[in-house]
């Protein structure tokens, strides 16, 4: 009998331990759970120690009888209550003996989902992993080749820069006439516009490059 209470109080004290470091714990009834009938051993243990618990905590304590299958209808009770500490237990070794038993169904069924949920997380991962290679690999590639357009653009810039002032020295010595001015004022203008558009493009996907590698951008503090 001394081994079954200190087992009670060991569970009990486990279960109600966080509830009770709670200000306010408890300010309702406790329940206990006794997966045995009255009269038993068991019975009489949680009858003692319910009342010991009343007077330590100043609250009742309902003894609650869930008799049957050596103590596994109280322990499933248990683990299916709310984790506040207002619902405890009385377990002998038996009860985790036979718990597995009665349960055996289930765990089996509990085993199959966990290793159905492992396998989707993996085929997630998988899909993430591959998805992220798949990203730098783009912007590797588009950072290569981007590179290779803003370099031809802007000797192409230059070039029409240098048309343009040719065409202005042309026009102050009587040459050309001002349209030929216009023109290669204009081309030169396109020219400065895709410039700035490749750029930005390129710096789009410097980005892009930057977020596919693990980067982040940090709120400003």
């Amino acid at each position: 009998m001394q081994r079954m209470f200190v087992l009670a109080f060991s569970i009990a004290a486990a279960a109600a331990g966080g509830a009770m470091a709670q200000p306010l714990y408890p300010d309702k009834p406790i329940h206990l759970l006794v997966g045995f009938p009255p009269g038993s051993q068991a019975d009489t243990v949680a009858r003692l120690f319910g009342q010991k618990l009343a007077e330590a905590v100043g609250r009742p304590v309902v003894i609650d009888t869930a008799s049957g299958a050596a103590g596994s209808i109280a322990a499933d009770r248990l683990a299916k209550a709310a984790p506040d500490g207002y619902t405890l237990g009385i377990a002998t070794t038996t009860t985790h003996v036979t718990a597995p038993i009665f349960n055996r169904g289930r765990l089996h069924g509990n085993v199959d989902v966990a290793r159905a949920q492992d396998r989707i997380a993996i085929a997630d991962y998988e899909r993430t992993i591959q998805g992220a290679f798949q990203e730098v690999s783009n912007g590797l590639a588009g950072r290569r080749y981007l590179a290779e357009q803003v370099d031809a653009q802007e000797r192409g810039t230059e070039a029409q820069r240098q048309i343009a002032a040719l065409a202005h020295t042309r026009y102050l010595e009587g040459v050309v006439s001002y349209i030929e001015v216009l023109d290669a004022e204009r081309n030169l203008f396109a020219a400065e516009q895709a410039l700035l558009q490749l750029r930005r493009v390129q710096a789009d996907n410097l980005v892009a490059l930057y977020v596919a590698l693990g980067g982040g951008l940090s709120d400003a503090r």
